[in-house]
């Protein structure tokens, strides 16, 4: 859903306050509400959140994971700007830090994250696998998980020269990260939110 309202400049959106709690995606200049997401959405992303922490931490990585928490700002070959929140980020730490004093948007000219993660909800589902996919791939993030509880399954998009290769995960099948080889999880796990 779009909010009726004049396209907004990416300036204008950092500064957009409607006096709600209301958190919004800018995509082609337009206002786009973030919904709750149901609590499984909230769960797993909260589950994977807490696993590449844990990763993180085990293998003393420079870097640092976030849910919901960090923007990144997306080309998408019109005029007006676009602004993804994906549901779990993973980026340096020494980037997470640098927003201390600014909005925790990452720009066109930083580092992209290294692995984004988005839970697909019924609302989401083809900008989680079309258009974020595409944009995602632009921006040279390096791993893209989409985690899909309503086809029991999760993508896992490896970067291959701007553009993803994918392989799927379901059931038993245990998940291979390029990025936390280590992350012993099944796909069965991950929608679950719990081991």
């Amino acid at each position: 859903m779009t909010i009726a309202t004049q396209k907004l400049m990416f300036e204008e959106y950092l500064a957009y306050d409607d006096g709600t709690d209301t958190r919004y995606e800018l995509v082609d200049g337009e206002l786009v509400p973030m919904g709750l997401g149901t609590g499984r959405h909230g769960s797993i992303a909260e589950f994977l959140n807490d696993q590449f922490r844990d990763q993180i931490r085990h293998q003393a990585l420079p870097w640092t994971s976030k849910q919901m928490l960090v923007g990144i700002r997306s080309p998408r070959g019109r005029s007006w700007d676009t602004s993804r929140i994906p549901d779990v980020a993973v980026l340096s730490a020494a980037q997470w830090e640098a927003m201390s004093d600014r909005e925790a948007i990452i720009n066109f000219n930083e580092p992209p994250p290294i692995l984004v993660v988005e839970v697909v909800s019924p609302s989401s589902k083809t900008d989680d696998y079309r258009s974020k996919r595409s944009e995602y791939g632009l921006l040279e993030i390096s791993e893209y998980w989409i985690v899909d509880p309503l086809e029991a399954k999760i993508t896992l998009c490896m970067l291959e020269h701007r553009f993803y290769d994918s392989t799927e995960f379901r059931g038993d099948d245990l998940i291979q990260s390029p990025t936390f080889p280590d992350l012993n999880l099944t796909a069965a796990q991950v929608l679950a939110g719990r081991l």
